[in-house]
């Protein structure tokens, strides 16, 4: 029973060992690089606002510019312009903070909107 058991681990230990060596050295499998243009519609919104709030911290309007450009669009700023008032008729007040962080972006990149004028941020008041 004792030998059964060894032969049993030794085994085991082998079949695992073999079992890594192909799948990570031999056949791994393919790295897939697939480009943000690729991605469902859906996906791309998703990246779009997450691009918003990143240019909600950092400020850097160039770099969210640059972000967009990523999706493949012909046109960033008409694409972002768009989704905006999309998000907006679509979700409303409620998804507000979302819809201010597009309205954010899209307002930086000159292309404030009617429908954007209710999700503008509230300037800073002077205080007296």
């Amino acid at each position: 029973m004792r030998r059964f058991t060894l032969v049993l681990l030794v085994g085991m230990l082998i079949g695992i060992g073999i079992g890594l060596t192909l799948g990570w050295l031999v056949l791994p499998a393919p790295e897939s690089a697939s480009p943000l243009n690729r991605l469902a519609r859906r996906h791309q919104e998703e990246f779009a606002l997450m691009v918003a709030a990143a240019y909600e911290v950092d400020n850097d309007l160039s770099a969210a510019i640059e972000r967009l450009r990523l999706l493949g669009m012909a046109d960033p700023f008409t694409y972002m312009r768009d989704f905006t008032e999309r998000f907006i008729l679509q979700a409303g007040v409620a998804r507000e903070r979302e819809a201010r962080l597009l309205v954010q972006l899209s307002c930086a990149m000159g292309l404030c909107t009617e429908p954007m004028q209710p999700f503008l941020l509230p300037a800073a008041s002077s205080g007296s």
